[in-house]
């Protein structure tokens, strides 16, 4: 067996666990208002939520993976050794912050791992700058465009529904929120699982095993039976920060922020953008707090939070640039 394809077999299970800790990571992301409302147990919303991650397999395309995988770094200067180095990067920041108990964004530490190795490997201009641009106006766009819209979504239900008691209205919500979490799971599988795909089919790229940047069938299922698998493990130090720190949810709120964040995550996916879920559902939740009062957000909660984001990117990438220059002084490179 050639060194090639050993190496290849090695990332492709790396970024396969880098996907699966993605959805332990995240399942804050997916479960934390449906939990915190009480409308499921957490058991039962991590295998609701895993359910629609996996189902999300087939419905946008490779769009996202594209970006992600040959449209943020030049992969003509890329080797696997590089592409290995920024997921052990990516990997090192997801499980310290989970650690923290902090929702930062696995998309970013992946973003930032990859980008530091690949400069390690043949300095900035193995940067794609185009790519690099239109995925940070994102990164500032989607969390207020969610916000926006829980806030929007916040007032139209409190005028129709002005002559209901707060229980007759958690009735109706406690129901529709199954909805929004199942579509809020859906928006997270279609979007992060094909970050994950974006990086394997890169190493098959730069490995010779494919000539164009084309996502195989099989890449699509085990990156997205990785994310599930990853959510119903679940992350409960951070499901506590989203879900019941952040703000106070009721059924309507919960319901609010995930079909905000859902709409936001959907709209970028159709746009073939990568965008951190954990970032759009937390201005959700903090766009249906802020209705109340701005002290029904935990803006210090909030502030620990944003810092973790500023963090993420050049946190990861300075691991990713540090694990490359290890690799090849083990590999003798």
């Amino acid at each position: 067996m050639s060194e090639t394809l050993v190496l290849s077999v090695v990332i492709v299970v790396i970024a396969l666990l880098f996907d699966f800790i993605n959805g332990f990571h995240d399942a804050a992301n997916s479960v934390a208002t449906v939990v915190a409302t009480r409308v499921l147990t957490p058991f039962r919303a991590v295998v609701w939520a895993a359910f629609f991650n996996f189902v999300a397999a087939f419905s946008f395309g490779t769009g996202v993976a594209k970006t992600v995988g040959a449209g943020m770094v030049d992969l003509s200067l890329i080797t696997p050794y590089v592409i290995l180095s920024g997921l052990v990067g990516a990997i090192a920041w997801d499980v310290l912050t989970w650690y923290w108990g902090l929702p930062t964004s696995s998309s970013h530490a992946l973003f930032g791992g990859y980008a530091g190795a690949a400069i390690a490997a043949a300095g900035f201009k193995a940067i794609v700058l185009s790519g690099w641009t239109k995925t940070i106006i994102f990164i500032v766009i989607a969390p207020f465009l969610g916000m926006a819209v829980a806030y929007v979504l916040m007032i139209a239900i409190h005028w129709l529904f002005r002559d209901s008691t707060p229980k007759q209205m958690d009735v109706y919500f406690r129901r529709l929120q199954l909805a929004s979490a199942a579509i809020f799971s859906y928006s997270h599988g279609a979007n992060d699982a094909q970050k994950t795909m974006g990086i394997i089919t890169g190493v098959l790229v730069t490995s010779g095993y494919l000539k164009s940047f084309e996502v195989p069938i099989w890449v699509i299922l085990s990156a997205h039976a990785a994310i599930a698998l990853g959510t119903m493990c679940g992350g409960w130090r951070i499901i506590r920060t989203m879900g019941t720190r952040l703000t106070r949810l009721k059924p309507r709120g919960g319901f609010c922020a995930e079909t905000a964040a859902a709409t936001s995550i959907l709209f970028s996916t159709y746009l073939h953008m990568p965008v951190s879920t954990t970032h759009v559902i937390s201005g959700a939740i903090a766009g249906v707090g802020s209705i109340q009062r701005a002290k029904a957000v935990r803006w210090r909660i909030a502030t620990s939070i944003l810092w973790a984001w500023i963090m993420t990117i050049p946190a990861s990438a300075a691991v990713g640039w540090v694990t490359l220059h290890i690799v090849h002084f083990l590999a003798g490179k």
